[in-house]
């Protein structure tokens, strides 16, 4: 195939890959200027009778429009085009010059640091935060799809598994499709991968056994179909006992390549969650060293006029402990963005009634907390003006919630925009509650964040919730 031209005008120079399901080329477009580099990957479908052609066909076209809406990231290719030609199907995407990351670890390269896997991780796992949320599951991700950008370094990820489907599909005379083979790669491709029933979390699995190979130097692709040795108790992989690692990472990796999906992280948002509570700096590790020692020094100096000054000053930082070390979320679907402490766990809802599209849960205080105090962020459609949100809401409120009493109403701001803020108490079986609702509108949408907590447990996390409420940002 090298020399030849396919679509009128990609010149294929030399062959990159290959696979029963097609191959991929390194080309030139000879219709701009200066003939850029690009990738050509070419698919020929298992048959080429007219039902298979048609369910190909139509695969073909969701997974390339699939390429379009990831190829807006900057970490993964952008599609150039897609075409059919002579029965066969070719995609064309952007160029990554660099090397991929098979040369970093082993087998090739050297076992990684621990601070150095961790990064790995949270480097790959930004990109899949976004692939996920488009609800695509890149299905083979290894190191060898895996690219490391030149000049920025930066990781991107290439060769999504889902569109390879259409070289592997058979069709029956009623036109009803199915797949001849599963799509992944063996040993980083998990069980319910391998039944052809992928799940979001089986990416975080292949992610899982990146880390441990870039660990721990154990290369998956070594032990065949049956992917890495399993402890006979427990049927999880077993490989602690080859490499020094501490607890807390080794837990976070156990967790992703758990034999049961349902165990996993679900998502990859969920993963890197994890994983950014281990990425602090032995400088910020010295610092807040040095803000624990401060307060209990001042606890116990002159126990007689010092102590009421001493639990001041602990309860003071205790508060700024709740409110200082945050997370960032962001959801590139709906353009939100908000910054969560980190001892805080996240729902994605994305719930179609209510229109809830995150809630953001406090820590349970102990057995005796029974009601956990959240932050929850909505966006829903709103025509009118913002003043005539405000009786829209409030009546919103009366009628789903009969016992709300609306305590004050005033204007603020949410991300440098004008907005409303409602205080109402309400009931939640025997317990009172309390909220703190701010909106904006922005086009036809209103962003709604409600914090919720008891009546009486509502001060403890108000001043954290009003940061968040200030971070709060929608692109």
């Amino acid at each position: 195939m090298p020399s030849q031209t396919v679509g009128g005008r990609y010149q294929i120079l030399n062959q990159l890959g290959g696979g029963g399901f097609g191959a991929t080329f390194l080309a030139q477009d000879i219709q701009r200027p200066g003939s850029p580099q690009c990738v050509v990957k070419h698919f020929r479908p298992l048959s080429t009778d007219a039902y298979t052609l048609q369910q190909a066909k139509r695969l073909f076209d969701l997974e390339a429009a699939t390429l379009e809406i990831l190829g807006r990231h900057d970490q993964i290719p952008q599609l150039l085009a897609h075409f059919e030609e002579d029965q066969e199907f070719y995609i064309v995407q952007e160029f990554i010059p660099g090397h991929d990351i098979s040369q970093e670890i082993p087998p090739l390269g050297n076992p990684l640091t621990e601070p150095e896997v961790i990064k790995l991780l949270k480097d790959i796992l930004e990109v899949l935060v976004f692939v996920h949320q488009n609800n695509v599951i890149h299905r083979d991700l290894k190191p060898a799809n895996i690219r490391r950008r030149q000049p920025d370094g930066k990781i991107v990820l290439i060769d999504f598994g889902a569109v390879k489907q259409i070289s592997t599909q058979i069709a029956n005379s009623q036109g009803q499709t199915s797949f001849t083979v599963a799509i992944g790669t063996h040993g980083y491709m998990p069980s319910e991968q391998a039944s052809q029933t992928p799940q979001l979390s089986s990416d975080i699995y292949a992610v899982g056994i990146i880390g441990i190979q870039a660990l721990a130097a154990i290369n998956p692709m070594a032990y065949g179909t049956q992917g890495l040795p399993r402890n006979a108790d427990t049927g999880e992989i077993d490989w602690r006992n080859q490499v020094e690692v501490s607890p807390q990472l080794a837990e976070i990796l156990d967790k992703m390549v758990c034999y049961d999906f349902r165990q996993r992280y679900s998502t990859a948002t969920a993963a890197l969650q994890a994983l950014e509570t281990l990425d602090k700096s032995p400088a910020a590790k010295t610092q807040q060293s040095l803000s624990l020692t401060l307060p209990r020094k001042k606890l116990f100096i002159g126990l007689g006029i010092a102590l009421a000054v001493g639990i001041g000053g602990l309860f003071a930082f205790q508060s700024t402990t709740q409110i200082s070390n945050f997370l960032t979320y962001e959801d590139s679907a709906s353009g939100i963005k908000i910054k969560y402490p980190e001892a805080w766990k996240f729902e994605e809802r994305f719930d179609p009634i209510t229109k809830e599209l995150v809630t953001f849960l406090s820590p349970k205080q102990g057995e005796t907390d029974k009601y956990q105090d959240t932050v929850t962020i909505s966006a829903e459609e709103f025509s009118g003006t913002l003043d005539e949100s405000k009786d829209a809401f409030i009546k919103e409120i009366k009628d789903t919630t009969p016992s709300a009493t609306i305590v004050d109403t005033s204007d603020t701001t949410l991300f440098n925009k004008r907005a409303k803020q409602l205080i109402f108490t309400s009931k939640d079986g025997n317990t009172n509650i309390k909220s703190l609702q701010v909106w904006t509108l922005k086009g036809n949408q209103a962003y709604v964040i409600t914090y919720t907590a008891a009546v009486d447990d509502y001060s403890q996390f108000s001043q954290t919730a009003e940061k968040m409420i200030a971070s709060f940002e929608v692109k």
